[in-house]
């Protein structure tokens, strides 16, 4: 039990870090559904257990390679850029006297695309095998209380997410659609913004080992 009560309070304390996957799913409950939110909700759950489960297995350590790193850096930067734009697009395409709020449910869609928006940073297997090895460094855990404690730790994202669909799909009706408006807005810079970032710092980080390599030479 105390497994559990650990692994919960590290998996609601690493929610607090509200990223862009938040702000994109409250945005698909303010313009579709309930449903579509804990449909994408879901789906963070799912990748998330996926990432724990091949970091419990020690998978993660296949990317501290550098080129597998790099590799994976490009693809999900290019990803998160992409959705940004389509975002943006999609606002700005959209007719001001239309109801941003009644656009129709798409249980399928809204998986899918927050699916793959969470899977495109592979680089979180690398922050769990971190954890979960201080983690059995500081409790002393075995593989299979390890397997417990990720277990624990991959519910908070369904528990914190799942409420928060909730809480906004409740006064959604409330919002005003410019707000909506600017949500999506802000939600699509976010994504282009943290993949060109993410982008730039691979590419600079490259750079920087092809200088050292020519030094030693």
């Amino acid at each position: 039990m105390k497994i559990v009560k650990n692994g919960l309070i590290t998996g609601l304390i690493l929610q607090l870090a509200i990223g862009p996957v938040f702000f994109f799913i409250i945005n698909l409950t303010l313009q579709r559904t309930i449903l579509d939110g804990l449909i994408a909700v879901l789906a963070v759950t799912i990748v998330d257990y996926f990432y724990i489960t091949l970091a419990i297995l020690g998978i993660g350590k296949l990317l501290e390679r550098k080129k597998v790193k790099k590799i994976f850096g490009i693809i999900s930067s290019i990803v998160l850029i992409i959705f940004g734009g389509i975002i943006i697009k999609d606002v700005l395409s959209f007719d001001i006297s239309t109801d941003v709020a009644t656009i129709s449910s798409n249980l399928l869609t809204s998986f899918t695309s927050v699916f793959f928006l969470t899977i495109s940073s592979p680089m979180t297997i690398v922050f769990f095998t971190s954890l979960f090895a201080a983690k059995a460094v500081e409790y002393n855990y075995t593989k299979q209380e390890l397997l417990i404690f990720g277990l624990a730790t991959g519910s908070a994202t369904l528990i914190f997410l799942g409420t928060s669909v909730i809480l906004f799909s409740l006064i959604g009706g409330a919002i005003p659609i410019t707000v909506i408006r600017i949500l999506n807005l802000t939600v699509g810079i976010l994504l282009i913004g943290y993949g060109t970032v993410r982008l730039a710092k691979v590419f600079l980080r490259t750079a920087n080992n092809m200088v050292c390599e020519s030094r030693d030479y």
